[in-house]
């Protein structure tokens, strides 16, 4: 696992939403209420638990009519101006993300293609764009991928800093 949630990062998404955290052993717990809207929810978020065989990290909503969870979290992408978090994980190119409002309201996209991500969304229903779009925020926290011959994904590559000089283009 490469990304762990901090107390820095907590402290982040405590500004975004608005509400302070309670540190409850091995989670965070956030409680948001928006009483004019008749919403509320609980955010929690278990840092680098156990998670089958594995350790990762887990993000759970609970509201009154659902509960919904993330597994293995990669990131997440704040947006201040939007008063939204969104949490992501990725497994074999496809995408999953459970973006949180401030407002108390959360929307889930599952098993979504990373490819569509950068791709035109005019040419993309309007049922499909939405994931598109939403999820096209955590592009720049994802690791990039190499296409294959085939068009398939590979594995992710790493980014960063090439350890090779650039010439400069002459012409």
């Amino acid at each position: 696992m490469s990304f762990e949630f901090k107390e820095t990062d907590i402290q982040k998404l405590s500004q975004v939403l608005g509400v302070p955290p309670k540190h409850r052993g091995n989670n965070y717990r956030f409680e948001i209420e928006q009483k004019s809207l008749n919403r509320k929810l609980a955010l929690e978020i278990y840092p680098n638990i156990h998670i089958g065989k594995r350790k990762g990290n887990l993000i759970s909503i609970y509201t009154s009519t659902a509960h919904l969870q993330l597994h293995f979290c990669t990131g997440y992408v704040v947006s201040k101006l939007l008063g939204e978090i969104t949490f992501v994980a990725e497994s074999n190119g496809k995408l999953s993300g459970l973006t949180v409002e401030r407002e108390g309201g959360c929307s889930l996209y599952a098993n979504v293609d990373r490819e569509i991500l950068s791709g035109d969304f005019t040419t993309l229903g309007p049922e499909v764009m939405l994931s598109g779009i939403a999820l096209s925020l955590t592009e720049n926290i994802l690791p990039r991928s190499v296409a294959k011959n085939d068009g398939k994904i590979s594995k992710p590559i790493k980014q960063g800093k090439s350890k090779r000089k650039l010439k400069p283009k002459i012409g």
